[in-house]
């Protein structure tokens, strides 16, 4: 049978061209997939666990885990639907609970960061986009399923919120996952910024422009923390003022220990939103508590019909009146100054400034050394106060987010607004902090300047000299004699120095100057051993032809001479004296006869004469 030879090679499958473009996508498919499921199974269990301990369920296992679906689905930013009300119309269900917006927005982060991350050797496992694209395609395609599944109940998810919430979540956790990985290289977000417009990229210029944009970052970031931790620290103390009317709605609203079990849970997890409903209520706006009632600090008019809940029992009935209204004025005048503080804290070129940014001089694929920080470089007073402007506006930004998603409908008609508007409270957070923070900011920024120039003063001559004593010139040494005194002494005083007139330097016109502060010292990099620098590698000796003749090696020790053998042993002992002379005076001739170059080869031999036979 003839032998059948292919012609034509076979096409490589699409699947297989697709993983050798991209390394390491199917890892971090999985890694987002992974995230999805770990986040489904944390509130599938508390579900199935109150739902065991219930003992009246009223619905089998399949409805919990459908809760346990829409559960987290909302806690994504997705609005539900509740389709078994009264009166048959379908009642949306729109305020995430916002503790457990943490839970999601962890995992993805951390599955985005490992997916992206090194490996310890220096070379990452996927490529910044493959890991972040694997990632959410990994999740959305959980999160669509769970979504599919979780519609089929009486509580179901919105295909308009679900669609759009999730994703957004779901993308920006991994960007911040994958930029951590990175090691938050400002190089990072220079790629993000060609997308925006040419006048908005002029606004980030170079390594000074990302330092007042971190600055301004991290500023606002604290004065967010602040802002809500006030707000928890109003929701407490009115907690504490209704504590009677909380305590009877929580017992009225269930009977059984797993029913006020959830509750508990459920307030637990609702108390960041009441924290920023607090704070919109110190902010000045307030919030609102159905559609036409406002509860604001100057104003105060609730919803007479409320569901019964012990959170909305703390809800004050009235406007603030006497010293509690300055109490209540007193938080966005603190988050001012802490938004001022820090954005002076890396303005001032002692708490960071510039040098809160590093340059990384090596790619990507080999293995990093340490940054190289920037020389810090103090802002001034204008720039602080752009900075601190800047602080406002990201943290107006971050508050109106989380007014957004600390609050939405509960129903329809009177219950279809609750929680602070995103607008009125993002505007009153801008006035707030930018008319405190830029004074804080100007004025902070001076004294610690100010407190800093103090500390590194320059050192005089007569206080904190840090050079050692010059010392006494023995005798016998050059130089000009120093007194016990250590003033120069006088030309013809005694001593070995003494007659040395050279001009010398004046000791004491010079400048103090401390060990690793001269300009000198500053040229060499203190990670590089000194070896390095005394150690030439290319200095071969082998390179320079040697002057003198090569020594003999001695001649071994004569044995017992015989009588006979001394008349021969004188005269090989006289001719061998005779040819060393010989010797010496050729070699002698040929050194004065070689050029003064060290390097220069040395003349041949000359030829030998014929000897005649004997």
């Amino acid at each position: 049978m003839a032998r059948v030879i292919e012609m034509t090679a076979r096409r490589t499958s699409l699947l297989t061209r697709v993983r050798r473009r991209t390394p390491g996508l199917g890892a971090s498919l999985f890694s987002g997939a992974v995230a999805a499921g770990l986040g489904l199974g944390v509130f599938a269990v508390v579900v199935i666990v109150l739902w065991i301990s219930s003992p009246y369920p009223d619905s089998g296992p399949g409805g919990a885990l459908r809760i346990a679906s829409v559960l987290w689905l909302l806690a994504h930013g997705a609005e539900l639907v509740r389709t078994d009300t009264l009166s048959g119309v379908p009642a949306p269900v729109g305020v995430t609970p916002l503790l457990l917006l943490a839970l999601p927005v962890w995992l993805v982060h951390r599955a985005a960061r490992d997916a992206a991350a090194d490996g310890g050797e220096g070379v990452p496992l996927a490529s910044i986009r493959t890991a972040w694209a694997g990632v959410v395609l990994g999740y959305l395609a959980v999160g669509a399923a769970a979504a599919v599944y979780a519609a089929g109940g009486e509580l179901r998810p919105a295909w308009w919120w679900t669609a759009v919430r999730v994703p957004l979540v779901a993308m920006g956790a991994a960007g911040v996952g994958v930029w951590a990985a990175c090691e938050r290289r400002p190089e990072t977000v220079d790629g993000l910024l060609v997308v925006l417009p040419a006048r908005v990229r002029r606004l980030v210029p170079g390594v000074e422009g990302r330092a007042r944009v971190g600055a301004a970052a991290r500023a606002a970031g604290a004065g967010v923390a602040a802002l809500a931790g006030g707000g928890a620290l109003l929701v407490a103390g009115s907690l504490v003022w209704h504590g009677g009317a909380v305590r009877t709605s929580f017992l009225e609203l269930t009977q059984g220990w797993s029913g006020r079990f959830a509750v508990l849970l459920l307030c637990a997890a609702l108390v960041p939103n009441a924290a920023m409903w607090a704070a919109s209520y110190a902010l000045g706006p307030g919030f609102v508590l159905g559609t036409g009632h406002v509860v604001g600090p100057l104003s105060s008019a609730p919803a007479p019909l409320l569901p019964p809940f012990p959170l909305l029992e703390a809800v004050p009935e009235t406007a603030v009146a006497g010293p509690l209204r300055w109490v209540v004025g007193v938080l966005p005048v603190v988050v001012g100054m802490v938004v001022g503080w820090f954005a002076a804290r890396w303005g001032d070129g002692l708490g960071g400034g510039e040098a809160g940014a590093t340059i990384w001089s090596e790619p990507r694929s080999e293995p990093r050394s340490e940054p190289r920080p920037v020389a810090p470089v103090t802002w001034s007073p204008g720039r602080t106060a752009g900075t601190a402007v800047l602080a406002a506006v990201f943290c107006a930004v971050l508050v109106a987010v989380l007014a957004t998603l600390s609050g939405g409908p509960l129903g329809v008609g009177l219950l279809a607004r609750f929680g602070p508007v995103w607008w009125q409270t993002g505007a009153a957070t801008l006035g707030w902090v930018a008319f405190v923070a830029v004074p804080v900011a100007v004025v902070v920024r001076g004294w610690r300047c100010w407190m800093g120039g103090r500390r590194a003063e320059p050192v005089s001559d007569t206080r904190g000299a840090r050079i050692g004593k010059p010392r006494v010139a023995g005798p016998g040494e050059d130089g000009p004699a120093v007194a016990e005194s250590g003033e120069p002494a006088e030309a013809g005083a005694g001593g070995a120095g003494a007659t040395d007139t050279a001009p010398q330097a004046d000791v004491e016109g010079a400048a103090v100057t401390a060990y690793g502060e001269d300009p000198q010292y500053a040229s060499y990099d203190p990670a590089v051993p000194y070896g390095t620098y005394d150690h030439d590698t290319t200095f071969e000796p082998d390179d320079f032809s040697p002057t003198a003749p090569t020594p003999e090696p001695p001649d071994p020790p004569a044995a017992t001479e015989s009588p006979s053998t001394g008349a021969s042993s004188d005269a090989d002992a006289d001719a061998d004296a005779d040819d060393d002379a010989d010797s010496d005076a050729a070699h002698a001739q040929l050194t004065l006869d070689a050029p003064d170059d060290p390097e220069a080869p040395p003349p041949p031999n000359p030829p030998e004469e014929p000897q005649p036979p004997t």
